[in-house]
């Protein structure tokens, strides 16, 4: 057999692999079974990607027909490259993981079945999105991830906050959904085809370029877009870990990856990619600096990888994007799945200020904190360190916009600087929590922790040797421009040390900084001032010129206005003046009396 047809029945038989729990949603293990069918759909999937090592790179696509619309031809279509085969295994790989520690993490919840099937079909989703040939079978695992992160972001749904975010996410989603159709009616209605091959032989418009944008910003929580991101993290931890790791927010940089042979030659999508993702890069750092709930830090520090990933789009390396999509999923999800364990251990405290000590009694877990918060911040050997220096390496040597580049030295800055306080509040010093009776690590949950651990020590090591560049490489460059990221994050790290001792025992003052750089005014401004003046506008507006304007015209005034004239004319005749209305009544008898005689 050929390598694409060995791709293809792999791919088949990973679904159908995945798909066969479905068959039997009401069995009381169903949560074991799909674990289950996942490790197994994980070990079918990386068959094609050693053929893929073993050979060459080749891709392949498959298309069934399923209707027309007047001349369209809508197919199912199925593309399986080197992106879609090395990233289907990364991503089961990681939802095993994640779906292992649910057991442990979610064992109480009298709903587990449903949990886990909200689960599997979020991750078939997902690969369906992956392997899309044409963007009508990309465009239904978008809407996939999208309605199933509504479900799964809500799950504690008697919480209103939990209802809120699930709410903010699917209408930031909206925005994003309404660009993707755009795009796509545009090429219907243009070239009769959203077949991908086919869209990138033409010539495409800037305007469909821009709208692929704002749908893959508004996916990826790009600057503008980025506030329901943070709050996602209402929903159980298993779920922040799959979505932020190798699900939902990747899909818009997925989508910029796949339809980069379109965006490549286009100078002001590309210039918009690279300033979008370096302000998004840099002001998500920011927020992650000024926040204490540890999972908003690590929420924070995705939408800043996610812009970082951007950057390589902008600077039309889509390879170095996926190569980061692939190194970040290990240790971000293991990051969300340590800090579930934290949380979980101190009675649902999520204030990394009242952490503290927990190398003693959580040793695993704090371990892996400090290896998944040193990959996130580009150390040498670490699976982060081969993505983001070749990123920032990339950027240094581009003839780019000169912010963009301060931006994300800056925003690599901060990521040590951030990295550092989830490290030393939750594992250094002395514990301050509550005295908890009882803490341990369960094998259920650190068994796939340290199998991610694993994953971020030595993945970006593998996929550095699998992931071809498509562009040249500069090879040689000034020593300063090569150490730049790691001296820049060396700094943070030295900085962000002396910052967290100094702020151990000290007690916030009235004038502290994270209080005075509070980047939370963004979702005030954006959900509360601008509704409320668009509506107290609105309802000025309507007042003067329903209530005021035309109600009182038509209505009262306009009545007594239309009726006025002829009363006046009545008025003049009636004055009241009984001695003449006398005369002309005995003038007007006489006269009829005369002309009666006549007759």
């Amino acid at each position: 057999m050929s390598m694409p047809m060995i791709a293809l029945s792999c791919y088949l038989l990973s679904m159908l692999t995945l798909m066969t729990p479905l068959l039997k949603p009401d069995s009381s293990n169903f949560h074991f079974k799909t674990k289950t069918s996942i490790k197994t759909a994980f070990f079918v999937s990386t068959i094609p990607l050693l053929f893929m090592i073993n050979e060459s790179s080749q891709s392949m696509t498959m298309s069934w027909k399923w209707f027309n619309i007047l001349s369209t031809p809508l197919n199912i279509t199925i593309q399986l490259d080197s992106y879609a085969i090395l990233f289907i295994p990364i991503a089961l790989m990681v939802s095993w993981s994640i779906i292992e520690y649910s057991l442990w993490y979610m064992h109480n919840d009298i709903k587990i079945q449903l949990f886990f099937k909200y689960l599997l079909i979020f991750l078939l989703a997902m690969m369906l999105l992956v392997s899309a040939g044409n963007l009508l079978m990309l465009f239904i695992g978008w809407e996939g991830v999208g309605i199933m992160s509504y479900m799964l972001i809500g799950w504690y749904f008697t919480r209103s906050n939990a209802g809120a975010a699930a709410l903010q996410a699917v209408l930031y989603n909206r925005v994003g959904d309404i660009g993707f159709l755009f795009a796509m009616f545009w090429l219907i209605s243009t070239y009769d085809s959203i077949d991908l091959n086919f869209v990138f032989s033409l010539n495409n418009s800037t305007y469909l370029l821009l709208a692929f944008i704002i749908a893959a910003a508004s996916k990826s929580a790009q600057f503008g877009l980025h506030p329901w991101l943070a709050s996602a993290m209402e929903g159980p931890t298993p779920v922040s870990a799959l979505l932020h790791s190798s699900t939902m927010v990747v899909a818009g940089v997925f989508l910029l990856i796949r339809i980069h042979p379109m965006i490549k030659d286009n100078n002001t999508a590309l210039t918009t990619c690279l300033c979008l993702g370096a302000i998004s890069t840099a002001f998500a750092a920011t927020c992650a600096l000024t926040q204490n709930d540890i999972k908003k830090i690590i929420a924070f520090s995705t939408s800043s990888q996610l812009g970082l990933m951007i950057v390589a789009i902008g600077l039309n390396m889509p390879h170095l994007a996926f190569f980061h999509i692939c190194t970040h999923a290990f240790f971000k999800a293991m990051l969300f799945l340590c800090s579930g364990s934290i949380i979980h251990n101190l009675n649902d405290e999520q204030d990394i200020r009242k952490m503290g000590g927990l190398q003693k009694t959580l040793p695993t877990t704090t371990t892996c904190i400090s290896i998944g918060s040193l990959a996130l911040m580009g150390t040498p050997y670490l699976a982060g360190f081969f993505s983001k220096d070749a990123i920032i390496e990339a950027i240094n040597t581009s003839n780019v916009n000169a912010w963009a580049l301060i931006l994300t030295i800056v925003a690599t800055s901060f990521t040590a600087v951030y990295s550092l306080r989830i490290i030393y509040f939750a594992s250094m010093q002395s514990p301050r929590h509550n005295s908890i009776s009882y803490m341990t690590e369960n094998s259920t949950a650190i068994n796939p922790i340290k199998r991610l651990a694993i994953g971020s020590v030595i993945a970006g090591l593998l996929i550095n040797q699998i992931v071809l560049p498509t562009s040249p490489m500069t090879l040689t460059m000034p020593t300063y421009l090569k150490i730049t990221a790691l001296m820049v994050s060396a700094l943070g790290f030295i900085i962000a040390l002396d910052l967290a001792n100094m702020s151990w025992t000290k007690p916030p003052s009235n004038k502290n900084l994270s209080k005075m750089l509070n980047t939370s005014f963004y979702p005030t401004t954006m959900h509360r001032l601008i509704p409320s003046s668009a509506l107290n506008f609105s309802s000025r507006i309507s007042t003067h010129l329903i209530d005021t304007l035309w109600l009182e015209k038509i209505g009262p005034k306009g009545l007594a206005e239309l009726q006025l004239p002829p009363i006046m004319i009545n008025q003049e005749v009636q004055r009241g003046l009984i001695k003449i209305y006398l005369s002309i009544f005995t003038f007007t008898t006489l006269m009829c009396l005369v002309v009666l005689q006549l007759v």
